[in-house]
């Protein structure tokens, strides 16, 4: 290949602007395609495509049926293929908006974007909201293909404007270099010959584009990371740490640091697939072998010394939603960084950006396909690179904690460091000592149900038999918290985690007096209620589950909410307009339908230990 590294490149843009039958032509122009799979592609063309005789080179790409039938991509599809002066990877990435978080994995591996364009439709949403991906994903080379040029005669005047319209947006981008094409994929105009049919542009074929652009693919020049994967350890002689070194090179004897522990030592040992070596470089696995028996683990980052990774627990970063559901500011979900996985959450969403002005917009949460710039927290230090120095030191992914479904990519643009002159005061009676005057063990008696349930109702009939019985109390109710301490929330959804983990604040600093204090709040979501139990230490918080059916709380309606909700009067109210998500493991269930409410209590206090 003349030496020339393989360019990894993706196609994107709007549904049906020919992307699969692009690569699927650069492919046969390449001599890629078999004689018997030109047959068979022939035949697939008369039954599935959409062109008569003419060969549909997009089925070579399209092959799940459901995108055949449907004349869509759906999945990212890979493609290798060469030439004498270079080779490819190519990736064709979905169209639809629904599957936006395919194509922004396709490019967040890619070097050049070819963005396609409809010479009759012209720039679209899709168009611009792809270059704003790419452009975050790292991407600087631009291709901007105006496909189907034959569908406008192959006329100069369609294909200018669509230019200037383009480069008026992407003009934004500072430090995108955009290329323009006309081209025809479908019958392979400018492709890989120069088509007479426009001899008014005087521009590089596609595939010349391709073979000729320079971009900076050298990862072993970067500073060494290393992301540890495993523990090798086959037996007691022997131990080495495990994984791809994703930038850099290493030899024998190189110092290096352990980024979360901040510990130095050298490397004693290489060992590739093959035994030892001497040395190995970005995109090789290894196992190394430390001079010192450091404590290093999976999720750490091994490093160059000198040149050694950002540690933090909070930082800023670019963030492509990708769930139907909304991001919920300060929920805890699960993020993945390199080789560790870590608890996270989204402490505010500094704007969101328009993908059509590129203008930044103020927002609290983040809806599907939305990217936003957000400022996040851990629950325990990350070792990262800027995204812009370091594509795989510098990305993560969130994942929810119960579905484990993906639900957003995020690009790290820097390290956010705590206030210096804030520090936990320790105190000089603590919880034990507190608890031990009164005579009680501090713990949380959580209620969660639907409105109307009977959680405040119990709530206060088990605090009257607590005091009863001596015991020192704290009620916390739903309406009581929101006429005072969270009377600035609302009842979106984002409104309601923040006032849980108000809630969850303020009862851990309750039980630190040694207090026994009742909650009582709606508390819909699982994951809230999982966020306020991490407060606390095992055993101090019990989750009551007051099961009592919607019917029946409809039916009752103590409050008169359920008719105001149903006439419109309050949106989002939970078990109509919002839903609440039933506790999968609670500590206790308890049912106010048909059952005396002194017995319920009774039932409580045993469970409880709190007699």
């Amino acid at each position: 290949m003349g030496g020339v590294l393989p360019l990894r490149f993706l196609t994107c843009g709007s549904v049906d602007d020919g992307k699969s039958t692009l690569i699927g032509r650069l492919l046969s122009e390449t001599g890629q395609v078999f004689d018997d799979h030109l047959k068979a592609l022939t035949i697939d063309s008369r039954r599935y495509g959409t062109n008569g005789a003419v060969v549909d080179y997009s089925l070579l790409l399209d092959g799940l049926e459901t995108e055949r039938e449907q004349r869509i991509t759906i999945d990212v599809a890979w493609r290798h293929f060469s030439t004498p002066r270079r080779a490819f990877l190519v990736a064709d990435t979905p169209g639809h908006e629904q599957y936006t978080r395919n194509m922004a994995t396709g490019a967040s591996g890619c070097d050049v974007a070819v963005i396609l364009v409809d010479a009759e439709k012209g720039v679209l949403p899709q168009t611009r909201r792809h270059t704003t991906i790419c452009a975050l994903m790292g991407i600087r080379k631009i291709v901007l293909a105006v496909n189907k040029i034959d569908l406008v005669v192959f006329g100069q005047d369609g294909f200018e404007r669509i230019v200037r319209e383009y480069h008026a947006f992407a003009g934004g981008f500072s430090d995108l270099d955009v290329t323009c094409i006309p081209l025809s994929a479908l019958y392979g105009d400018n492709i890989a010959t120069r088509s007479p049919r426009m001899a008014w542009f005087a521009g590089p074929t596609l595939l010349d584009y391709l073979e000729s652009v320079e971009v900076q693919v050298d990862l072993a020049v970067r500073p060494f990371r290393f992301p540890v994967q495993w523990v090798n350890r086959p037996n007691g002689s022997f131990r080495g740490i495990s994984g791809t070194i994703m930038s850099g090179t290493i030899a024998v004897g190189d110092e290096v640091r352990i980024a979360l522990s901040g510990q130095t030592t050298r490397v004693k040992q290489i060992v590739g697939p093959d035994g030892g070596v001497a040395s190995a470089a970005a995109g090789e696995a290894a196992t190394l072998v430390l001079a010192a028996d450091l404590e290093v683990g999976r999720g750490n980052l091994v490093t160059a010394v000198r040149e050694p990774a950002t540690v933090a627990d909070q930082f800023a970063a670019h963030v492509i939603w990708f769930s139907h559901d909304p991001l919920l500011p300060e929920r805890a979900y699960l993020m993945r960084i390199g080789t560790k996985w870590v608890s996270a959450t989204i402490t505010t969403v500094k704007h969101k950006l328009s993908t059509a002005t590129r203008e930044q917009l103020a927002a609290r949460t983040l809806h599907v396909n939305d990217i936003g710039f957000c400022t996040l927290a851990t629950s325990a230090p990350v070792a990262f690179d800027a995204y812009s120095g370091n594509r795989d030191t510098g990305s993560f992914i969130l994942v929810d904690r119960v579905t484990h479904e993906t639900l957003a990519a995020g690009m790290i643009a820097y390290a956010l460091r705590r206030a210096t002159n804030v520090h936990f005061e320790p105190l000089a009676i603590d919880k034990s000592a507190r608890a031990a005057t009164k005579a009680q063990t501090p713990r949380v008696l959580w209620f969660t149900g639907l409105s109307g349930a009977g959680k405040s109702t119990i709530a206060r009939a088990l605090e009257a038999s607590l005091h009863r019985l001596g015991r020192h109390t704290m009620m916390l109710d739903g309406d009581n918290i929101r006429l005072g301490l969270n009377k600035d929330l609302g009842f979106t959804d984002v409104d309601r985690v923040e006032n849980i983990r108000r809630v969850g604040e303020v009862a851990k600093l309750m039980t630190d007096a040694g207090l026994i204090v009742i909650c009582a709040f709606i508390s819909p979501f699982r994951a809230e209620r999982q966020m306020v139990r991490r407060l606390f230490a095992p055993g101090e918080f019990v989750e009551i589950f007051v099961d009592t059916p919607l019917e029946e709380c409809v039916r009752r309606d103590p409050k008169g909410l359920y008719g105001k909700a149903a006439a419109g009067l309050i949106p989002n109210f939970t078990g109509l307009g919002s839903p609440y998500e039933r506790p999968e493991a609670p500590d206790l269930t308890v049912t106010t339908v048909g059952c005396p409410l002194d017995s319920i209590v009774t039932a409580i206090l045993t469970a409880c230990s709190c007699t």
